[in-house]
């Protein structure tokens, strides 16, 4: 594991997976605003993520390899933490896969691919949670530790980029929900569930395709990363009384 700056023990501690992507880092920036020590979680891109610890507001943060799909690294994680913070307060699970196939090609959606949603969107959380579990239950933040796991629209409306995705999405809320009962009161869990969000890489795409999702949402637009950002660190700083739910951040689209 590689860090970039040095240990902050007095702020409470963020760990966020998926760091490097544009909703993932602009998690790191809102959490960081909010009074964390961040370690930015990445699984390949180093050099992204230290980038991205430079960036943020105050200090103590970090970046660490996370690749949730690999046990045996997730494994050392809360050593890692506990010797750099001696503490881990909220964990934010935002790593996650797709790719697009129509829901018609059952052919083209093949087990690798599967495998790999699967294993990077429902394992993954889950064995990020396992591997922090003895820290966050000593967390003391206000209503506890808190688990975020960042879920999609598509796990209620199973419309997304291909059918293992959309039942990725749903099988990760009723983690939420299994994991709410089990680990209260010390840990909270909570899942936070966008519509499509315009970060750069939804940007890059056929703008008609764009229009034609933003058009499909009462609210006229499609969701920005920081309003997501900031529904994270509302469940986390501020509902202390909330767990094992869904909190939505998708304009109204399954009204439609």
């Amino acid at each position: 594991m590689t860090a970039h700056t040095v240990t902050c023990s007095n702020r409470p501690v963020a760990v966020v997976t998926g760091a490097t992507g544009g909703l993932g880092a602009q998690i790191c920036r809102a959490l960081a605003d909010a009074g964390f020590a961040i370690v930015a979680g990445y699984r390949s891109s180093a050099d992204a993520a230290q980038a991205l610890v430079r960036t943020l507001g105050g200090t103590g943060h970090c970046a660490l390899a996370v690749p949730v799909t690999d046990t045996a690294v997730l494994a050392g994680l809360s050593d890692a933490i506990k010797t750099r913070y001696g503490r881990c307060d909220v964990l934010v699970n935002c790593a996650g896969t797709t790719r697009f196939v129509e829901h018609a090609d059952l052919d083209g959606l093949d087990d690798t691919l599967i495998d790999e949603i699967l294993a990077t969107n429902v394992r993954g959380p889950f064995a990020a949670v396992r591997a922090l579990h003895a820290l966050l239950t000593k967390s003391e933040l206000p209503g506890g530790a808190v688990v975020i796991n960042v879920s999609s629209i598509a796990a209620r409306t199973a419309m997304g980029s291909n059918v293992m995705y959309c039942a990725s999405k749903a099988a990760l809320d009723n983690l939420t929900k299994s994991l709410a009962r089990a680990l209260a009161p010390t840990i909270r869990v909570v899942s936070v569930s966008p519509g499509l969000v315009d970060t750069e890489f939804v940007k890059s795409m056929d703008v008609a395709w764009r229009d034609e999702q933003a058009a499909r949402t009462p609210l006229g637009r499609l969701a920005r990363p920081e309003e997501v950002a900031a529904v994270v660190v509302t469940a986390v700083r501020d509902l202390h009384f909330t767990t094992g739910c869904v909190l939505p951040v998708d304009g109204g689209r399954p009204l439609k």
